[in-house]
């Protein structure tokens, strides 16, 4: 019986103080009945609340480990640093508000081994209004200048394959667009649906510029990343084959 983690939940943490309880339990009841043997990951941006002294604490049960940061380097850096320290065959990714349930990690599995990416869209949001009109307003300048076919991009629930996450061209903002570069180097990604709960705890930290206008630039850089990518397919050769 392989007792080796299959998978590793990369959970990036920012001043999450008041959440980190509630989640470690809930991430606790999850790795206790998971469908593959998981582990988690916390990455630690930087915070100034006492959330590393927290996460410390819960990392001192079997399951749990954290890197953290000198300094707060954003979203993307936080997900990039776990993606390099992923030993697993499988990594996942869950925002530490739980506004999305580790639980439904179990309905992506159900199809990883048919794609290279399962991820979650949320169909029923639970946000307050001005916050789903600035998703909704990111949502269509992304579908208007990428098109690549993505319901909910916002969406933190995703189940990847390790070795295609480690070969992603990551950038600031580029978290944004993780399908879609799954999808610029020939990968496979499922959508399913997912829950959706209110924040019960902290505060967000998005706003209308991180929503909207760092969207609407990153977008455009994407764009331009696209247009100048390096693809090709080997038709003949004679070079041996290693060993």
């Amino acid at each position: 019986m392989n007792t080796e983690s299959q998978m590793t939940i990369i959970t990036p943490v920012y001043n999450e103080v008041e959440s980190l309880d509630r989640l470690a339990d809930v991430l606790k009841g999850y790795l206790s009945q998971s469908s593959v043997k998981s582990e988690v990951l916390f990455v630690d941006d930087g915070s100034t609340d006492g959330s590393l002294e927290k996460i410390k604490q819960i990392c001192e049960d079997p399951g749990f480990s954290y890197i953290s940061f000198k300094e707060n380097r954003g979203l993307s850096t936080a997900i990039k640093a776990g993606i390099d320290h992923c030993t697993t065959p499988l990594l996942a990714y869950i925002d530490a508000d739980l506004q999305t349930t580790p639980y439904d990690f179990d309905k992506l599995l159900e199809h990883i081994k048919a794609h290279d990416a399962v991820i979650g869209y949320r169909a029923k949001r639970k946000d307050t209004v001005s916050k789903k009109i600035q998703s909704r307003i990111a949502n269509k300048i992304r579908r208007s200048l990428i098109d690549d076919g993505i319901i909910d991009t916002g969406c933190p629930l995703k189940v990847i394959k390790t070795d295609v996450a480690k070969r992603l061209p990551f950038f600031d903002g580029m978290h944004r667009f993780i399908p879609a570069l799954i999808l610029l180097e020939s990968g496979n990604v499922k959508q399913i649906e997912v829950q959706h709960f209110e924040r019960e705890a902290g505060e967000s930290k998005f706003n209308i510029f991180n929503r909207s206008i760092r969207p609407l630039q990153d977008a455009f850089a994407y764009r331009w990343m696209k247009s100048r990518y390096i693809s090709y397919e080997v038709a003949q050769h004679n070079r041996k084959e290693s060993k």
